[in-house]
């Protein structure tokens, strides 16, 4: 979520949290069981729709949206020669638009919104679980997100650069053990501010 957001004044953009989360999960389980084809293009066109009344720039929006699109052309052909044509249609149509949605909710809501929110969520079962460090848990996980992507990418670009032959396990050290020692700062950073009970 952390460089996602797209601020507007749209009344997406205002919605509480919770309702979008709410309605989130709502049209994401009706999606999900539903088994009419009509139903998830509807749902398809009123996901576009929702990203014009945003205001969403297209690129981010397709920045979001892309990626699942090269799963779905590996995807899909598998899912219709093992299991029929519409039931691939429908899995790429319900997994297109709960992205979609997912992406929406992420470009549409601030992080300190959903911190918010996780924290009312939270505030009645006070007694068996401390909201506040809840809310942390959940930031520190959105903030971990992008850095393990750039850890990531910096792996790749210093692979490509000494032009060294790729493999996954060329990839994956570095990134765990860069992982790893990122973790570690993380952990002392807490500690330096009084949160290591």
């Amino acid at each position: 979520m952390i460089g996602l957001y797209s601020p507007g004044s749209s009344f997406i953009h205002r919605a509480p949290t919770l309702l979008k989360l709410f309605l989130l999960s709502l049209c994401v389980l009706l999606i999900g069981t539903s088994p009419d084809l009509r139903l998830i293009g509807g749902a398809v066109a009123g996901v576009v729709l929702l990203f014009v009344i945003a205001r969403v720039p297209v690129r981010a929006a397709a920045g979001q949206i892309i990626p699942i699109l090269f799963i779905l052309l590996i995807a899909v052909p598998i899912q219709g020669l093992l299991s029929g044509w519409l039931v691939a249609a429908l899995m790429a149509g319900r997994l297109l638009v709960a992205v979609a949605l997912a992406a929406l909710f992420t470009m549409t809501t601030t992080v300190t919104a959903v911190l918010e929110a996780f924290q009312t969520l939270l505030r009645p079962f006070r007694r068996f679980v401390d909201p506040d460090r809840v809310g942390l848990l959940v930031a520190l996980t959105i903030r971990c997100i992008p850095l393990v992507s750039d850890i990531v990418r910096e792996v790749l670009e210093a692979r490509t650069a000494r032009g060294t032959q790729w493999s996954l396990m060329s990839i994956a050290v570095p990134v765990v053990v860069r992982s790893l020692y990122a973790a570690d700062a993380l952990g002392e950073a807490l500690i330096a501010r009084g949160l290591d009970d």
